[in-house]
């Protein structure tokens, strides 16, 4: 198992209390895998993902355990931790141009995690390497000279790719790495990390809000409300036939082409997430929810088999009168 996510509690300490962002959370990927996870904003999605290389601010709170290659990395030392950073896991943050340096070369800022992993690399070793990854990601090597502001958002974003895997680490997580994109490099971004998984062997988790995106990327994918994962399963499945109410509502707010119906009328869920400090009682979803029982105010369901290699958090799920369509 390349990472393996076992009862995952990450809570911030503000000045208005505890702020629970990530709350008992399971999750796997294997070597060769696409994995997505979905969610509106302020769900804990980002702070999942700071998590697996442990990025977070002084004032979080980790509990469970976080391995990558057997490797718990809420309880690894700063050398460890330092070499695991680039080679072992790395990131592709949303949103290049903030993420680049502006006045360096994309030459440069792709060699510096090889230099820093890698110091008995030569100069040129690296260079070479650089064009390769370039290459890699769809862009001659002869960008390596340009700076961040001569590409565009596209070209920008695969070398944010390239720079994640210079030290060939075996699993990237990758932030909303589209959201910024028109659609059609969207699709091309979306599709070279595809192909990246397939022809590397590595382990992908893909962040959006946008189940549409992941359900033609991934393999699987878990949906998350209010820190938790509510529902995950086969990509495909969870988009076309979602079990649980929330990710019923993600998938129904994208409209079909043609349909006078969703243009007229688009699907949506009304109102907004709860605020981690003031959770509602049992599930954290009903007072949004369009199916609620008076017993889903009282129950905080746990994750509970929803058909083959699917888990969905709902007291709803097994209910074929109730269970959403």
């Amino acid at each position: 198992m390349l990472l393996r996510i076992r009862d995952l509690d990450v809570t911030y300490r503000t000045a208005a209390g505890p702020l629970p962002a990530v709350r008992g959370v399971n999750l796997d990927v294997n070597a060769g895998q696409s994995v997505g996870l979905a969610g509106e904003s302020g769900c804990g999605k980002s702070t999942l993902a700071a998590t697996i290389l442990r990025l977070q601010p002084p004032s979080a709170r980790l509990s469970g355990s976080v391995l990558v290659d057997g490797e718990d990395v809420l309880t690894m030392r700063w050398g460890p931790l330092r070499a695991l950073r680039w080679a072992g896991a790395s990131m592709v943050f949303q949103g290049a141009l903030h993420s680049l340096n502006p006045v360096r070369r994309i030459g440069q800022q792709i060699a510096e995690p090889i230099r820093l992993h890698e110091p008995s690399v030569s100069g040129a070793e690296a260079a070479r390497r650089v064009g390769e990854l370039l290459e890699q990601v769809g862009l001659p090597a002869s960008r390596a000279a340009t700076y961040p502001h001569q590409l565009s958002g596209g070209q920008r974003q695969r070398v944010m790719i390239a720079m994640a895997l210079a030290c060939r680490p075996r699993l990237v997580i990758a932030d909303e790495p589209t959201t910024a994109l028109d659609v059609m490099v969207q699709a091309q971004v979306l599709t070279l990390l595809r192909d990246l998984v397939r022809d590397l062997d590595i382990g992908l988790l893909l962040i959006s809000h946008d189940l549409s995106v992941l359900s033609s990327t991934c393999d699987r994918v878990a949906v998350m409300y209010a820190g938790r994962i509510v529902e995950e399963g086969a990509a495909s499945q969870v988009f076309k036939d979602p079990r649980h109410p929330y990710a019923a509502a993600l998938a129904g707010a994208f409209p079909l082409i043609g349909d006078l119906a969703a243009r007229f009328g688009p699907a949506g869920l009304p109102g907004d997430p709860p605020d981690p400090r003031h959770l509602p009682t049992g599930c954290s979803f009903h007072p949004r929810c369009p199916v609620a029982m008076p017993s889903c105010a009282e129950t905080d369901p746990p994750a509970v088999p929803a058909g083959p290699g699917r888990t969905a958090a709902c007291l709803l799920v097994g209910d074929p009168e109730r269970e959403p369509a």
